[in-house]
């Protein structure tokens, strides 16, 4: 439905009606998708669910939101909507995302796409029935160290980039012990899932996408099940459970182009108390690092390029700006839905679920003590 104003020369002309978006889940990451939202003026927020009934009118009337519900099916009955925002605990991922696109909405998810691939499958394939878009949150490859690191990479700079190595660490870092954080059942893994998959995705954006074909993993839990390692950053369902999940993991993946991956990711482990996000990678004619020491509070790292000229070393630093994190990711999704019914289908989730299968493929690496095809995954 479009309305009709009135332009500078007197005559009336038709203007686009707002995206009408709702937003579930209010923690953290619901209320960054929030902020994205307003600072958007073609999109209006309209409606909003979470359970915790204080904080759902707390945000109501910051945001101006009148519709406000407990129940994620009550917010998918308004007739109104146009997308919605899936910020809740992992197990709700895909029965949100199928619920929704059925309804005909567009759906932006955080990460990870669901519990495991099979739940992320559904969830590709309600959006192609659909044709809607589906996104998933990867706010750190929307960082501004990364992206200057990226340029690099994609110039030549550094030939052929044949091994790279990345991870996210934490030394205190679980969240919320005996929360769904740490059921196995409702968050489908550890750091590996929480972490890894964010440390996955940036760099096989780094690397240029190449496929994975094989992996090699482990998983350790030796600090949580005894109760160290825990924090209480992140807002969680006041549940309790085992401690039933990873604390650390590792893989070595290989990779369809010949090149290695190497992946480190932890909720918990002995060592400095900053968290380390980071990213090295050796090329034929160069190499990279990115050091970010105290991770998310670090919103640039250290950038280190290492080169020669002339036979002599040509290392330097570059320089970068923070990144756009949740407003990036929001605007990309907009901008998605934005380009029209023609291009939808190049936003179905596809990349997300890819991240998905190799998780997958590292679980059963590491519970099987051997490596894993992922053409037999």
């Amino acid at each position: 439905m479009t309305s009709e104003g009135a332009s500078a020369n007197g005559k009336t002309q038709e203007s686009t009606p707002p995206l009408r978006v709702g937003v579930i889940g209010l923690g953290w990451a619901g209320q960054q998708h929030l902020k994205a939202y307003r600072d958007r003026a073609e999109v209006e927020i309209c409606a909003l669910a979470a359970m915790e009934e204080d904080l759902l009118e707390e945000l109501g009337e910051e945001f101006g939101v009148e519709n406000r519900f407990t129940r994620w099916e009550q917010l998918l009955e308004l007739e109104e909507l146009d997308a919605v925002s899936i910020a809740v605990p992992t197990f709700l991922h895909a029965p949100i995302a199928v619920a929704a696109l059925g309804r005909g909405l567009h759906v932006l998810t955080e990460k990870p796409i669901a519990r495991d691939a099979q739940e992320g499958r559904q969830m590709v394939e309600a959006a192609r029935t659909a044709g809607r878009v589906l996104d998933v949150a990867f706010n750190h490859r929307r960082r501004g160290d990364v992206q200057e690191l990226k340029k690099v990479i994609t110039s030549g700079e550094l030939g052929r980039a044949y091994y790279a190595k990345a991870s996210w660490l934490r030394r205190s870092g679980i969240p919320v012990l005996g929360s769904w954080f740490t059921n196995k059942q409702m968050s489908g893994g550890g750091p590996l899932a929480d972490l890894g998959v964010h440390v996955l995705d940036w760099a096989l954006h780094l690397l240029g996408e190449p496929r994975a074909v094989a992996v090699s993993a482990s998983t350790y839990a030796e600090l949580g099940p005894r109760g160290r390692g825990g924090m209480a950053r992140y807002s969680a369902m006041n549940s309790e459970h085992p401690f039933e999940v990873e604390d650390f993991a590792s893989a070595f993946i290989r990779l369809e182009d010949g090149g290695t991956l190497v992946i480190e990711s932890s909720w918990a482990t002995y060592r400095e108390q900053k968290d380390l996000l980071d990213f090295m990678v050796y090329g034929s004619d160069g190499g990279a690092e990115l050091r970010a020491v105290g991770a998310t509070d670090a919103p640039v790292g250290q950038l280190r390029v290492f080169t020669e000229k002339d036979g002599q070393d040509a290392d330097y630093e570059l320089t970068a700006q923070p990144g756009t994190a949740h407003q990036g990711v929001v605007s990309d999704f907009l901008d998605a839905i934005a380009a029209g019914p023609e291009e939808w289908p190049q936003h179905d989730g596809s990349v997300a679920l890819a991240r998905a299968e190799i998780i997958d493929a590292c679980y059963r690496s590491a519970e099987e003590q051997r490596e894993v095809r992922l053409d037999h995954v």
